[in-house]
């Protein structure tokens, strides 16, 4: 009896084990899958906004970790991400995975051990990403816009050599770019690095406070005192032009001062050592208005009358033997007023797009947004603002004019440099003229 027990038993384990063996292997073979289009992009969370760790191909294999709603938790190339469900199809047309738990130490003691390759793959990444630099540059060679970031993919429309696009995103060494409306992908080996001498900058932020005591005189006809040092903050009082004021510090462009027993910041720009000489205008400029948006000149132009334009001699243009000098002419009343405005934005992030101070300017944002003050409104790229206005040779400029290079442009400050907004990383800054962008175009008076 004993003997036909032991022998019912043993038939019954092997059966149960037969069982197991055939669950195990339906569960692996569950566990994989292919990718079933031709790109698709792994990301860091189950979301279509999430950032992107990789770009995978179709019929590349990837190891299924886990559902989550309409997404698969996969690993593919020692990297855990994310992957939609439509986009996988599963080893031998098994069931979609439903949950596996994440408890089989091997596989946590296998993730930490891959922990340091794949930071060092991210970091690749993100460095081959920053070579590649966001805004508007220029096509090395003629070359053909791909509708994704994949080598065999569809071809769009094709750019040719010395074309400006602007570079809106960057992965894995592609850069998408827009131009004529269209956007689309190029490798980044088909953008051309320009190379550019060290900007030398004036009126840049610094990184501590300068402790100073010295008098100083607003310089412009009517200045806003601020609270805070930016232009956003509460006006506490408004002084008129050879006002003393008492300067405590300067610090990133401003002066911290003490004036009609008030203290507050105002733009260092506005500030001389010396008394101004002031026309009948800015001697009694109009009443002050707490409206106005920046620390900037809230009167008209200085007044010069008749008599004094028919008798007064135009002082002689100085020459210099430096072909990198150029010849400044006198400039106008209003010219003047738009460097002093655009001078109060000196480090002010660049940002690609931007349109304003608060969020940051682009290069045809910036000269846009101070044009616009003047009630002249330019078109929204560069290319678009060389056409407007009057052509001005390069010994005629004036400051104010706006000055036109290849892809790029600023505002001429006078003395042979100008003020813009030069490239992601930057701030608005002023810089010699010759070494705000690669090639020189031309001049258009505007104003």
């Amino acid at each position: 009896m004993n003997s036909k027990m032991n022998i019912k038993s043993m038939l019954i384990m092997a059966l149960i084990g037969i069982i197991s063996l055939f669950f195990i292997n339906m569960s692996l073979a569950a566990n994989t899958g292919k990718i079933s289009v031709d790109t698709v992009n792994l990301r860091e969370t189950p979301d279509e906004k999430a950032k992107i760790l990789e770009l995978l191909s179709i019929n590349e294999s990837v190891e299924i970790i886990e559902k989550i709603g309409d997404w698969y938790k996969v690993k593919v190339r020692g990297i855990i991400g994310y992957l939609r469900q439509d986009l996988v199809m599963l080893n031998e047309q098994q069931q979609p995975v439903t949950t596996i738990e994440e408890t089989d130490e091997k596989q946590k003691q296998e993730e930490i051990g891959n922990s340091d390759k794949k930071d060092t793959e991210e970091q690749t990444i993100e460095k081959e990403e920053k070579e590649i630099e966001l805004g508007e540059q220029k096509i090395s060679e003629n070359t053909k816009l791909k509708i994704v970031p994949v080598i065999n993919a569809t071809d769009m429309i094709e750019v040719k050599k010395e074309e400006v696009v602007n570079v809106i995103e960057r992965i894995n060494g592609w850069a998408c770019v827009e131009t004529h409306n269209t956007k689309g992908w190029i490798r980044k080996e088909k953008l051309q690095k320009e190379q550019t001498q060290p900007e030398q900058t004036t009126e840049v932020s610094t990184p501590q406070t300068q402790t100073v005591r010295k008098t100083a005189y607003v310089n412009v006809a009517t200045v806003n005192v601020r609270a805070e040092a930016n232009t956003s903050s509460r006006i506490v009082a408004n002084v008129s032009v050879n006002t003393a004021v008492e300067v405590v510090s300067e610090a990133n462009g401003w002066s911290q001062v003490n004036v009609k027993g008030k203290e507050g910041y105002i733009l260092s720009t506005l500030l001389s050592a010396n008394q101004q000489e002031t026309s009948r205008s800015m001697a009694t400029p109009r009443k002050a208005n707490n409206n106005v948006p920046e620390n900037t000149v809230t009167s008209a132009t200085t007044e010069t009358t008749n008599k004094e334009k028919n008798t007064k001699k135009q002082e002689p243009i100085q020459t210099t033997t430096n072909p990198n000098t150029v010849q400044t002419k006198p400039a106008s009343g209003k010219g003047t007023l738009v460097v002093t405005y655009a001078k109060q934005f000196i480090g002010t992030k660049y940002t690609y797009g931007g349109t304003n101070p608060s969020t940051g300017f682009d290069c045809s944002g910036f000269t846009s947004y101070v044009y616009k003050h003047f009630g002249v409104n330019l078109p929204r790229t560069s290319g678009g603002q060389s056409g407007v206005g009057v052509a001005v040779n390069r010994s005629d400029l004036q400051s104010g004019d706006l000055v036109i290079y290849s892809g790029h442009v600023a505002i001429y400050v006078g003395g042979g440099q100008v003020i813009h907004a030069p490239r992601p990383g930057k701030t608005v800054c002023i810089v010699p003229l010759n070494q705000a962008a690669s090639k020189y175009i031309g001049a258009r008076r505007i104003v």
